[in-house]
C-alpha cells in the first residue's frame, strides 16, 4: 500500500506541475479541439474548386454545352480566355486546366470526323492534375454523347456492378481525418508530456529532491505514466464526444468505452517511450529533435495514412513492434466498423505485451540515469 500511496501522491504532483505550465495546457487544448476540427474540415476533396480556363474557338451550341458542364464544387466557373491569354495564365499559376475547343468543333462532330480537343494541365498540382484530367474527359465525352443522341442513356452492360460504400457511405474525408487526428494526437502528446515532465524536473533541479525521499525509481516513473496518461485519455474522450460527434457530426459506430480502454493500454506503451526518450535527451531542444525521429515513423508507417499492405514487407514486419500499428488497427475497427472485443482482442494483447516491454526497458534506463545522478 505504501507503493500505491507514493505513486498516487507523486502523480498528483505531476498534475499540479502540468497545471502550472500554460504552454503545455494550451498544446493539449488545441490538439484535442481546434486541431482536430481544422484537420477534418481543412482536408479538401482531391478535386475541389479547381480553376479551369476554356478557349472556345467554335462558339457553337455544343461548345456552350461543354462550357456549362463545369461548375462547383469540383471546378470553379470557367474562365473564357483567348489563345494568347491561356499560356500566360498557366505560366502565372491562375489555372490548373486549360481546355481548347477547336474551330468547327460541332460541325466535325456531326460529320463523324472525331475532332481533337486539347487539354493543357499544370502538372505541378499533382492531386488535381491526376484526378481532374479524367473528370474533364468524362465531361466532354458525356456532353458530346448527349448532344449526338439527345440523351445520356447508354446500352446496358452485360454485368450490373452494384457499389456499396460501407462504414462511410458519403465518402466524406472529414470522417477519416477527425478520427485519425485523435489517434495521432494521443501518441504525440503522451510522448511529449512524459518526456517533458522528466526533463523539466532535471532542469529545475527537483529530481534531486525526489532522490532524497523514500520513493523508488519505479514509483517515480509509474506516477508520470499514470498522471500524463490520464490527462491524454480525458482529452481524448472530450474530443470524441464534443468535437467529433458534436461539432463535426461524425458517427461513432462502436463502443467509446472499449476504444478508451484500448487507448489506455496504448498510453501505457507511449508514455514509457516518452520516459525513455527523456532519459536520453539532456534538454528540451534535444528532446524535440529526437521526437521528430521517433514520432514521424510511428505515425506514417502505422497504417493510418497508408494501408500497411502497400508498404514493403520489411517495413510491415518492423512496424509490428510499434504500438501505433496495433492501436490504429484497433481504433479503426472499433470507431469505424463497430467491432467488439471478440474482434480486436489480438490488438489489445499485442499492445499490452509491447507496453510491458517498453515499460521495462524505460524503467531500466531510468534507474541507471537516477543512479548516475545520485
Amino acid at each position: 500500500m505504501d507503493h500505491v500511496s507514493n505513486t498516487y501522491r507523486l502523480g498528483i504532483k505531476e498534475l499540479r506541475s502540468l497545471w502550472r505550465d500554460p504552454m503545455m495546457l494550451f498544446l493539449i487544448l488545441y490538439a484535442f479541439s481546434l486541431g482536430i476540427y481544422v484537420s477534418a474540415t481543412g482536408m479538401p476533396e482531391t478535386l475541389h474548386k479547381a480553376p479551369v480556363a476554356i478557349i472556345d474557338e467554335d462558339q457553337s451550341p455544343l461548345s456552350s454545352r461543354v462550357i456549362g458542364a463545369f461548375y462547383p464544387p469540383h471546378f470553379t466557373p470557367p474562365w473564357l480566355v483567348g489563345l494568347d491569354e491561356a499560356d500566360k495564365g498557366m505560366d502565372a499559376g491562375r489555372y490548373t486546366f486549360a481546355l481548347d475547343i477547336p474551330p468547327d468543333f460541332q460541325r466535325d462532330v456531326l460529320a463523324g470526323r472525331q475532332p481533337a480537343v486539347q487539354l493543357n494541365i499544370d502538372a505541378t498540382r499533382m492531386s488535381q492534375a491526376f484526378t481532374g484530367g479524367g473528370y474533364i474527359q468524362q465531361i466532354v465525352q458525356g456532353e458530346v454523347s448527349e448532344f449526338m443522341k439527345g440523351t445520356r442513356a447508354s446500352e446496358p452492360l452485360p454485368v450490373d456492378l452494384a457499389l456499396r460504400a460501407r462504414f462511410n457511405p458519403t465518402l466524406a474525408q472529414s470522417w477519416f481525418g477527425a478520427v485519425m487526428e485523435i489517434i495521432n494526437n494521443v501518441t504525440m502528446l503522451s510522448i511529449v508530456l512524459t518526456g517533458a515532465a522528466l526533463i523539466r524536473e532535471r532542469e529545475h533541479g527537483t529530481i534531486e529532491h525526489l532522490l532524497v525521499m523514500p520513493v523508488t525509481p519505479f514509483e517515480i516513473m509509474a506516477s508520470k505514466v499514470w498522471a500524463m496518461g490520464l490527462v491524454v485519455l480525458l482529452a481524448c474522450a472530450f474530443a470524441l464526444t464534443v468535437v467529433v460527434r458534436g461539432l463535426l457530426h461524425v458517427p461513432i459506430e462502436g463502443s467509446v468505452m472499449l476504444f478508451l480502454l484500448g487507448a489506455g493500454l496504448h498510453l501505457f506503451a507511449t508514455t514509457s517511450i516518452g520516459i525513455f526518450m527523456g532519459t536520453i535527451a539532456r534538454s528540451m531542444p534535444q528532446f524535440g529533435l529526437l521526437l521528430m525521429l521517433v514520432l514521424l515513423p510511428l505515425q506514417m508507417l502505422s497504417g493510418g495514412m497508408t494501408p500497411r499492405e502497400s508498404m514493403p514487407e520489411f517495413v510491415q514486419t518492423i512496424m509490428l513492434a510499434a504500438p501505433t500499428t496495433h492501436f490504429v488497427k484497433m481504433a479503426q475497427a472499433i470507431l469505424y466498423r463497430g467491432a467488439g472485443l471478440d474482434v480486436v482482442w489480438p490488438q489489445f494483447l499485442a499492445i499490452t505485451v509491447i507496453g510491458a516491454l517498453f515499460f521495462a526497458v524505460a524503467l531500466s534506463r531510468f534507474r541507471k540515469t537516477i543512479g548516475a545522478m545520485a
